[in-house]
């Protein structure tokens, strides 16, 4: 046998072995339990790859992104072909990995109830002790139409190869543009096929190598996630290297779920979305309001001091306006369909960067002015599939707080840096500290972007250049730019560990043009300004969700509905503490006194319940004193606080925006 010269690369550390013709990937690795694929030449291969002369090899380790993919798609394969053994009849749909877990969809003729996940499960587990080997097989089309008669979707699936990643969410990890492959689940001591998919892989070695699983839950889902194809059943699970962190999973789960804004805001009579409004249009009722007031507010007195102006726009405009900023021909399914009227077509606003640009052309600019800074509490409305609408956090109707800069080429870069330091700043304000930036580019092979090359460039190496000032980790974007230009995108990280998009910031050179934006130079000359396109908070309820399950509904006193609410030990000590409450609101304190027949002990865990910041309890000492005590949501407690002191505390707390 001939031999076989390879370099095995980890990190930074290159090894060059001798091996046999034949060699696997596997062997490259052997006694490494960890290691589950393989990288050669950029390619991810499974462990059974025969290694060739020249190659490089690197080690996929299971915990890593590719091998948590490679983990959950094939345990995807494990479920659907539990599924299939328990209902036969069961056409086979799409399986992909997804963040944090696997679906796989199937078309059967009644939805899966809970029992149906228990049974699939259960003979999950008995797939993955039998230890199946995964084979990948090379097939032709036709071929594979053959062994695949009886899958309609499979069969659609090939007739799309080359395009599927356009075809469905997932799809591309079934056929791609290359060869096409299917993955046969064989048994470990015959040989014997047991079950095959039409796949690109790689995948596990085995079905022992699946560490740890669990199903979730099923739901409806279109074929290719469209609502003209037929309706199949997904099963969502999750998949993890060790029952540890299967385990650790299902806890943050628990806690994600204690958080949920939906939950949340009706629990704390904050917001509702009504179904005679539509899915995706909420209402924030009083005590919502208040957070949201205060959200802008303190905005708004911070965009002041930074030099912004006020602007404010309509909510619908002639449908010709979105033409000329590209809006309509690039995002049109988002947008919702037109309104005809007085002969024309009227569209509800989905940005509002095409009317601030009308205001900026509204009569003639001068260099002089410039930086200029428009901002606004824009409402927009944006057609989301009732799939993915997701209370506050995917909404149909929601307010940006947009701004929109104006500025020279020359002011660009200051005007980024200072930009994104404001961001970060005003988000540290609200409580968000971990961050990091993603910088989103345009896909040179793609033709949804406009504009030229030297133009792209700039813009981009102009935010990548704002963004190294801030010393955050820098996650490249490939392809995720807007049609118009790069982006900036904000990742705030939550109480939890959640990772959120919040501000995003974008610099344009195509809106400029095509709405023929010019000021007077220095030089007499006219000249096109630079675009900066800027989101802080993203939406207002957007950002109100993420701050809800941040807080799990527990707000810092500056943003809490009732910063204080005042108990009475008993009836006579009402009075004594609605003094105190009058005393509190003249400060400018939200302060108020449950005088209801309820007992002491439930005023204070309907106060804790409501998660008000501040529990002011009176009674006859304190009335004597002329103090107060405070209990705080955590349980503690401090007393005899004098009514002057404790006011000013209170109002310091709200001042300084801490928690307590």
């Amino acid at each position: 046998m001939s031999d076989v010269r390879v370099i095995i690369q980890r990190d930074s550390e290159r090894e060059e072995r001798v091996v046999t013709t034949g060699t696997t990937a596997a062997d490259l690795f052997a006694g490494e339990r960890t290691i589950v694929a393989a990288r050669v030449g950029g390619e991810l291969k499974d462990l059974a790859y025969e290694v060739k002369d020249g190659e490089t090899v690197e080690s996929v380790e299971i915990s890593s992104e590719d091998g948590l993919n490679i983990l959950r798609h094939s345990t995807a394969h494990v479920m659907a072909q539990a599924v299939q053994e328990i209902f036969p009849e069961a056409k086979l749909g799409i399986g992909p990995p997804v963040k944090d877990g696997f679906y796989y969809d199937f078309d059967v003729a009644e939805p899966f109830t809970p029992e149906d996940l228990k049974r699939i499960e259960k003979k999950m587990q008995e797939i993955q002790k039998r230890g199946q080997r995964f084979a990948r097989r090379v097939t032709t089309d036709e071929d594979a139409r053959v062994e695949l008669a009886d899958e309609p979707y499979k069969l659609e699936l090939i007739g799309l190869k080359g395009n599927a990643a356009n075809a469905a969410d997932g799809a591309d990890a079934e056929v791609g543009a290359g060869e096409l492959t299917i993955y046969d689940n064989l048994d470990a001591k015959t040989g014997e096929l047991c079950w095959k998919d039409l796949c690109r892989g790689p995948h596990l070695p085995t079905t022992r190598n699946i560490p740890a699983f669990k199903l979730m839950r099923s739901a409806a889902a279109y074929w290719r996630g469209s609502e003209k194809n037929p309706q199949l059943q997904r099963i969502y699970g999750t998949a993890w290297p060790s029952r540890d962190e299967l385990k650790a999973y299902l806890d943050f789960l628990v806690e994600a779920e204690k958080r949920d804004h939906r939950k949340l805001g009706a629990e704390l009579d904050l917001f509702s979305i009504p179904e005679e409004l539509g899915s995706g249009l909420a209402v924030f009722h009083p005590k919502g309001g208040i957070v949201r007031r205060e959200m802008e507010t303190y905005s708004r007195q911070k965009h002041e001091d930074a030099n912004y102006e006020f602007v404010n726009t309509p909510h619908i405009a002639k449908e010709n306006l979105f033409v000329t900023s590209g809006h309509l021909p690039n995002y049109s399914d988002g947008m919702f369909p037109p309104l005809e009227f007085d002969g024309q077509n009227y569209r509800l606003k989905a940005m509002n960067c095409p009317m601030h640009n009308l205001i900026f052309k509204a009569r003639g600019r001068s260099y002089r002015e410039l930086p200029l800074r428009l901002f606004e509490f824009g409402t927009v409305y944006r057609y989301e599939k009732s799939g993915v609408v997701h209370g506050l956090t995917r909404a149909r109707g929601f307010t940006q707080d947009d701004s929109h800069i104006y500025c020279t080429k020359e002011q660009m870069a200051d005007e980024l840096d200072s930009l994104l330091t404001f961001v970060l700043d005003l988000l540290r304000d609200y409580g968000l500290t971990d961050f990091e930036l993603e910088l989103s580019t345009r896909d040179p092979e793609s033709d949804k972007f406009i504009g030229e090359d030297a133009e792209w460039e700039e813009a981009t190496e102009a935010l990548r250049q704002a963004a190294e000032k801030q010393g955050l980790p820098l996650v490249p974007d490939p392809g995720g730019a807007a049609y118009y230009g790069p982006k900036i995108s904000v990742q705030a990280k939550d109480a939890i560990g959640r990772s959120w998009q919040m501000s995003t910031i974008q610099v344009d050179f195509q809106q400029p043009k095509r709405f023929q934006l010019e000021y007077t130079a220095a030089d007499g000359s006219k000249q096109q300004p630079v675009m900066i396109h800027r989101a802080l908070f993203g939406s207002i309820e957007r950002f109100f969700a993420v701050l809800l399950e941040h807080y799990a509904g527990a707000f810092p006193a500056w943003l809490a509905p009732v910063q204080a609410v005042g108990i009475p030990i008993g009836d006579a000590h009402v009075p004594y503490l609605n003094e105190f409450a009058k005393k509190a609101k003249a400060a400018g304190l939200r302060v108020e006194v449950d005088a209801s027949s309820d007992r002491m002990q439930k005023k204070i865990r309907n106060a804790q319940r409501a998660k008000v910041p501040f529990m002011v309890i009176a009674g006859d000492e304190d009335m004597t004193n002329g103090a107060v005590s405070f209990r705080y949501r955590d349980g503690s407690q401090e007393n005899g606080i004098p009514v002057e002191e404790a006011i000013a505390k209170i109002a310091q707390v709200v001042e300084d925006r801490v928690q307590v």
